[in-house]
């Protein structure tokens, strides 16, 4: 089983770890990896978060340990830019993350103290507040959601900005409550379309209040509205291939279908993925 502690030949496998990364960043290293620059490999930062997530919701701790190391690899990767650049390294990027955990943690390296989960989330943001105030790139006061990145994907803004909004208790009490303005909200794009003169900024107004109450909903019934839509998306493609499956067996493709027919395999591809997710019924003759 892993250790949770560093094993005596931690650093130098670190190290040789750090060695290969400048190797092939050296002048007779490989040309694609000394073509990049930090805005280049910005995407595969965020494609290899996303393929961290996938392997923690398949439970697969053989992906996992590859997923992470990928991501550890961005993170060595533009370190050794910024090193060639005398700018920092990676043992700059150690040394940053180790002081930043020990002065957030306070109730735990120092004299603070923190009764559950709720008011450590709380000690961290005002001191992360005190500290963009120290460095000058804060205001005095700043907002509670300053340290929400609007360059995030919409869905995961969406959930952490009502998060903060909820350790100050700005929140509904309960799902009940979010179905309600969810009902709210559907009233009022309806009116939205209905308009005798509907307008597309009304409507895209409406359409995103009704998400940002679904991202709430979620979130007040513990879900990750980026895993669950994420999974629904699974979903429909299981099932639209399973359209085209039987769709193929007719001698037919999609273009060549009516929607009618369309939709009856559709709904049929729905009973059968239902039954097959439901528990057996019970044998009317056993025992």
């Amino acid at each position: 089983m892993a250790q949770a502690t560093p094993d005596v030949g931690a650093d130098r496998r670190f190290q040789a770890l750090i060695e290969v990364m400048a190797r092939l960043r050296a002048p007779n290293g490989c040309p694609w990896d000394r073509e990049q620059t930090h805005q280049t490999l910005k995407p595969y930062l965020l494609e290899e978060a996303y393929e961290v997530l996938q392997a923690i919701d398949e439970g697969d701790d053989a992906e996992l340990r590859k997923e992470l190391g990928d991501v550890l690899l961005q993170v060595i990767f533009h370190a050794q830019i910024a090193a060639e650049a005398q700018r920092f390294d990676i043992y700059d990027v150690v040394e940053a993350l180790r002081d930043k955990l020990i002065r957030r943690h306070p109730h735990v390296f120092g004299e603070g103290s923190a009764q559950d989960a709720r008011e450590v989330t709380r000690n961290w943001e005002v001191i992360k507040a005190q500290e963009k105030v120290a460095a000058g790139k804060g205001n005095p006061a700043p907002s509670a959601l300053d340290g929400v990145s609007p360059k995030m994907p919409a869905l995961i803004e969406a959930r952490q900005l009502t998060e903060r909004a909820a350790y100050y208790d700005f929140d509904w009490p309960d799902a009940a409550s979010v179905l309600d303005k969810l009902d709210e909200e559907a009233r009022e794009l309806r009116a939205a379309l209905d308009s005798p003169a509907p307008s597309g900024r009304d409507i895209a107004e409406e359409v995103g209040d009704l998400l940002f109450v679904l991202v709430n909903l979620a979130r007040k019934l513990r879900l990750d509205p980026e895993a669950t839509l994420k999974a629904a998306n699974q979903k429909f493609r299981r099932r639209f291939a399973a359209v085209e499956q039987a769709l193929a067996a007719r001698g037919k493709t999609l273009s060549e279908s009516h929607p009618d027919e369309l939709n009856a395999i559709w709904d049929a591809v729905k009973r059968a993925t239902a039954q097959a997710a439901s528990p057996a019924a019970p044998d009317a003759h056993a025992g």
